[in-house]
């Protein structure tokens, strides 16, 4: 913003006022972070990251955002929030403190450290906002570069709503795809994988995507010379730029203490990414961090003499007040009362934010000294609950885990008195109420959640015929996708050929490339993609071709995805479906089933494992109808097999969390999901040749797990159990066991001892073979059933071996 091209817009006066604003807000902000510091350092709050040093280009990137735009940043971007109105000063505090109340602390009700920043996209019920009418941040998370991968997502929503046909109703989600997805990043974080993942599939994508790196030249300690070649990003990335002849990016560098010309950069950047769909890098250089990188040191350690005194004079509030005094904007004198103003309002604000934040825990420290002090007149351990009232009652600031640790202590003192049920109600009343506000929101708690859609199941034609399983896929993909217009698919070789085992065959020439896309071999930002048009009300299927190259993509899943409602207390959701295959094949790459893995990494996401593709296109129509993500496994054996197709395609819906009985037996249970079931089924038809009959059940879902305990119920007529998985030693099968043996109470009912069988702890070599001797066979459960009943009635049943 050049003063011509300001008095262009506005009249001076009008100038003046906006500019003296942003300074107002820019001041504040840094005493945000100053004032901030010395809560950490004097121990009323655990940890501080702050955006200092950072405040002018971030008033100029909120000058450029407009409603229905979306950030993806990280955790320097406060004085941006305070600038688009999505926080104030106790709002700062407030998270910095970790207060658990989100209308204290919107960004993530205590759940993350401060700095990390979102607005609300739901309402209390779960419920979409109208997006396009309120400024967006996506929930910000700590792992670097890891805010990337949802960035190109969030992006590449506009260009769905501005070139897809059947969208026009979607008026809440978008403007005709005018919205911006803006990133923010540090220098130093470029360095990562993901940072150069998502910038080379924007510029393929050519989606409106403007990215900022905040360059102060330090990475915590260390300097630029050892994170970037040549220490510039943007020299670096020049190739990127677009020209005549080729589509790329619009890359732009401006120094982040000038404010007139980052305004004028970033109102070009907004231009040209908004109309023409064009990604834009911004390489804000010469920024600097007066306090360091954080609370955890101090950065006089690792600069120079010299670096300090440059970072003094270069401050961009020190250039911005001068350049204002320069430009006879306001004298030093109002600028300097503009700043004791600034100070006193943020004083006042996080004595209010300390207040709100440590009232509700006081008033629970009296409540429960009142009923102790009841207690204990008639207790034969007065003095020693007396111990405990006097040491909680000094605490001048308790936290809530003070309060519990009293109260369950002074219960061991009850153990054979009349006050133990009345503190024993207490306690539990407690925990009751205090546990939610550290544990909700894993799973969706709206009415849309999993649990809400009932199974539908297939129909079929008295003469229908067995088909290849994948079209069974296809047809059904081809019915949703006719049903749903904001549904998509894309992956590595999901358009053009159809994916590789031919569910989608036809669907991208029917639909178009928009909605039926290739992409690049980049599993992360795959997912990414998902993720951010899942946030702005799409309902994008993203595709990772094996199961084995799910693990380029679990980081992603697991600190983005998996934690998206549990760290906005519900406030944001993305109900991606992540598509994929593996199970039991050849090699290495194409035979690994890490269950356990996955499902330890990705608790908030539903892991799906249908043994065939009627179950796993059930699984697709159900969970389009519902709000939460999830990962659906397909067979990868299982294409070329027989199966029936439906005539209620799109329809027929199978349920999650319900375990599926497919042989009843009487002598042991058999537990397993997946392709392995096909050879327990073998097994079972020879062990009932010798008279052992076998009850076998598919597992369905392993996240959720049994949700009606119907395992339970057959260990109750069976009073034996193996459960049978194709993953290593102690993987899902450890898992399996305790939901059946601890979650469920099996155990009550067994006569013999639980066991599993699992494959061994490498991955399988290449050939049938390989499958063979690395993974259950029909022979191995056959000979394990056998061994247990053995054990039971070795009379009946002598030894093999």
């Amino acid at each position: 913003m050049s003063n011509s091209v300001a008095k262009e817009t506005l009249s001076f006066q009008d100038f003046k006022t906006e500019v003296i604003n942003d300074y107002k807000i820019a001041v504040t902000s840094r005493e945000c972070s100053l004032l901030g510091r010395r809560e950490v350092l004097t121990g009323k709050a655990k940890f501080g990251i702050f955006g200092d040093g950072k405040e002018v280009p971030q008033l100029a990137l909120a000058k450029a955002f407009k409603n229905g735009d979306f950030r993806s940043g990280y955790y320097r971007d406060q004085t941006f929030m305070m600038a688009i109105g999505a926080m104030n000063i106790e709002q700062f505090f407030a998270g910095l403190y970790g207060h658990t109340d989100i209308n204290h602390d919107p960004m993530s009700a205590g759940r993350q450290m401060g700095g990390h920043f979102a607005t609300h996209s739901l309402d209390e019920n779960g419920n979409w906002n109208n997006l396009t009418a309120q400024k967006n941040s996506s929930a910000d998370i700590s792992p670097t570069a890891g805010q990337m991968p949802r960035l190109l997502g969030l992006a590449q929503a506009s260009k769905i709503y501005r070139n897809v046909k059947g969208l026009e109703n979607k008026t809440n989600f978008s403007n005709q795809g005018d919205e911006i997805a803006w990133g923010t990043i540090g220098n130093a974080s470029t360095s990562e994988g993901l940072f150069f993942e998502t910038i080379n599939a924007a510029g393929v994508l050519q989606v409106p995507m403007v990215m900022s790196v905040w360059d102060d030249e330090y990475g915590i300690s260390v300097h630029a010379k050892y994170q970037t070649t040549k220490e510039n990003i943007s020299e670096i990335l020049k190739g990127f730029q677009r020209d005549e002849d080729n589509n790329g990016y619009e890359i732009l560098r401006v120094k982040g203490w000038d404010y007139p010309a980052l305004v004028e950069t970033y109102q070009k950047a907004s231009q040209i990414a908004r109309k023409e769909h064009i990604p834009v890098l911004i390489h804000v250089n010469e920024l600097t961090q007066p306090q360091g990188h954080s609370t955890s040191g101090s950065h006089e350690r690792y600069k120079s003499t010299e670096r300090l005194e440059w970072e003094t004079e270069f401050d961009c509030l020190a250039q911005m007040k001068l350049w204002i005094i320069a430009n006879n904007i306001a004298t030093e004198e109002e600028l300097t009362d503009i700043n004791l103003t600034a100070k006193k309002a943020v004083l006042e604000g996080k004595k209010a934010a300390w207040t709100a934040f440590t009232s509700p825990i006081k008033a629970e420290q009296e409540e429960l000294i009142t009923l102790l002090k009841s207690i204990a007149e008639t207790s034969t351990n007065k003095v020693f609950i007396e111990k405990h009232i006097n040491d909680l009652a000094v605490l001048k600031e308790p936290i809530r885990k003070d309060v519990l640790t009293t109260a369950r202590k002074a219960l061991r003192l009850l153990i054979n008195e009349s006050g133990k049920t009345t503190l024993g109600n207490w306690i539990t009343t407690y925990q009751e109420k205090t546990q939610p506000k550290f544990s909700s929101h894993l799973f969706s708690q709206s009415d849309k959640n999993i649990f809400s859609v009932k199974e539908v199941k297939p129909t079929y034609d008295e003469t229908a015929e067995d088909v290849d399983a994948r079209l069974v896929l296809r047809d059904n993909f081809d019915a949703i996708f006719s049903k749903y217009p904001e549904t998509l698919i894309f992956g590595e070789d999901s358009g053009n050929i159809g994916d590789v085992n031919q569910g989608l065959e036809g669907m991208q020439e029917k639909y178009g490339e928009f909605r039926v896309a290739d992409a690049g071999i980049r599993e992360a930002t795959i997912l990414g993609q998902g993720i951010g048009m899942a946030m702005r009300g799409l309902r994008p299927i993203a595709e990772i071709q094996y199961l084995d190259y799910l693990l380029y993509a679990i980081q992603i899943m697991s600190d983005d995805l998996a934690t998206l409602q549990y760290r906005t207390k519900g406030r944001q959701k993305a109900p991606l479906i992540i598509r994929t295959r593996g199970h039991r094949l050849e090699g290495v790459w194409h035979s690994g089933s890490p269950m356990g893995m996955i499902i330890n990494a990705i608790r908030g996401i539903h892991v799906l494992v249908p043994r065939n593709m009627t179950k796993a296109a059930g699984f697709y129509n159900t969970l389009l109808e519902t709000d939460e993500p999830a990962l659906v496994i397909e067979c990868l054996n299982g294409y070329r097999l027989k199966e029936k197709m439906p005539t209620n395609l799109a329809e027929f819906k199978t349920p999650i969390g319900v375990v599926e009985t497919i042989k009843e037996g009487k002598d042991i249970t058999l537990v397993s999901y997946g392709s392995t079931l096909r050879l327990i089924e073998q097994a079972a038809k020879e062990l009932l040749e010798i008279g052992i009959d076998a009850e076998i059940i598919d597992v369905q879902s392993l996240l959720p797990f049994d949700i009606n305990h119907d395992i339970v119920k057959s260990l109750a007529k069976t009073n034996r159990l193996l459960v049978i998985d194709e993953d290593v030693p102690g993987g899902a099968s450890a898992y399996i066991l305790q939901e059946i043996i601890e979650n469920q109470k099996g155990y009550k009912h067994l006569d013999s001892e639980p066991q599993t069988l699992a494959s061994q702890a490498h991955r399988p070599a290449y050939g049938t073979d390989g499958d063979y001797f690395s993974k259950p066979s029909a022979e191995d459960i056959f000979e394990k059933v056998y061994a247990i009943m053995h054990e039971s009635n070795p009379t009946k049943y002598p030894s093999l071996y």
